[in-house]
């Protein structure tokens, strides 16, 4: 079994990073980070035009057809461009909520009781761990629970908070799974093999995006720290020619790429403790190489001009969202107790597992 990406899967990815490139680069993410993290509608559409949105709709309902392994390979590069916005949420909700496929609807996430990302500019919000089966939150009932949330300070810039009411939100018109119309499942993504339908989907697949994220940022921040080691001189040296700094860029590497392999994975099962693995790994490299990345830029690093902190900050928060550190850890450990029964069932996304929210 090969397992390499097809042809069609790299010039997919080349494609979104060279759009990424042309359509949020240094000047724009800047830009951004000055309106504090405000979205960006035509960037939002030009997202949904690309089709990054709808990849995996079915064809018949406007979409790109593509599955989960695609997917991860467009967040791998968002993570990388550090581009803003709840492009889990929106990116799931494709086919729940009208304009979110095309990019005209930006869609959040309320999980748990951590703060929601982008409360305030969304047109609708996916409720609970298992908001696939329900109704969004949107219009009346959406503006009501805005204006019951209330702003609180965010570690990344690009990512503006609101801590929600503690009543938990109910869609106006909500239905159970069971209650959906024949439209609806046939314009939500299609449980397959690879993703079959379960009661934790929707935290599982946002956790395997979000680790998707986190691979790219880790990803980004080794090219950044080696580049810099090469061009950074000391003693008449470049700082890359010294052991301690090596080493450091060895570390990164030596943490990226068994998260890309946990990551890439997981996408190809969509199993949920091959998921949570992929999540602690990718966490991990995303944190850790950014650190590492701010150690080897020396005291530039930590100014606000140079981006190696606005990676370290997404990293923290993106690692507080859907699938936490303990949670994955915990569902690792009840998959090695009950190795016979838990692993790749679809059984297993109903076990209790601790989460966090947010993200988006």
């Amino acid at each position: 079994m090969d397992f390499q990406l097809s042809d069609d899967q790299r010039a997919l990815r080349s494609g979104m990073r060279d759009l990424l490139g042309a359509v949020f680069d240094r000047d724009r993410l800047r830009a951004a980070v000055e309106r504090d993290g405000a979205l960006d509608r035509s960037l939002w559409r030009e997202l949904g035009a690309a089709g990054f949105f709808a990849l995996r709709l079915p064809e018949e309902a406007g979409g790109v057809g593509l599955g989960l392994p695609e997917a991860v390979l467009l967040f791998e590069e968002a993570g990388r461009a550090l581009l803003p916005g709840p492009l889990v949420a929106t990116h799931l909700a494709a086919g729940l909520v009208e304009g979110a496929a095309e990019g005209e609807a930006v869609v959040t996430a309320v999980t748990a009781d951590l703060p929601v990302a982008h409360l305030a500019e969304a047109d609708a919000a996916l409720v609970g761990t298992d908001a696939l089966a329900g109704e969004p939150l949107a219009g009346e009932a959406l503006r009501a629970f805005v204006a019951g949330a209330r702003p609180v300070r965010s570690m990344d810039p690009l990512t503006p908070l609101h801590r929600a009411p503690t009543a938990a939100p109910v869609a106006a018109g909500s239905r159970a799974a069971s209650q959906r119309t024949p439209t609806d499942a046939e314009r939500a993504p299609a449980a397959t093999e690879r993703t079959p339908a379960h009661a934790g989907r929707f935290r599982f697949e946002a956790a395997l995006l979000t680790a998707a994220e986190q691979l790219g940022s880790a990803a980004r921040t080794t090219e950044a720290a080696v580049q810099h080691a090469g061009d950074r001189e000391q003693f008449g040296s470049p700082i890359g020619s010294f052991q301690a700094v090596k080493h450091l860029c060895a570390d990164m590497l030596a943490r990226t790429e068994p998260a890309r392999a946990a990551v890439y994975a997981a996408a190809l099962t969509g199993d949920p403790v091959e998921i949570a693995a992929a999540k602690l790994l990718a966490d991990e490299a995303a944190v850790r190489n950014a650190r590492d990345c701010l150690q080897i830029h020396g005291g530039m690093g930590f100014t606000w001009e140079a981006d190696v902190h606005l990676h370290l900050k997404r990293a923290w928060l993106r690692a507080s969202s859907w699938l936490t550190g303990a949670g994955a850890e915990e569902l690792l450990a009840a998959g090695l107790g009950a190795a016979g029964r838990l692993p790749r069932s679809s059984a297993a996304y109903g076990r209790p597992v601790p989460e966090a929210g947010g993200g988006g």
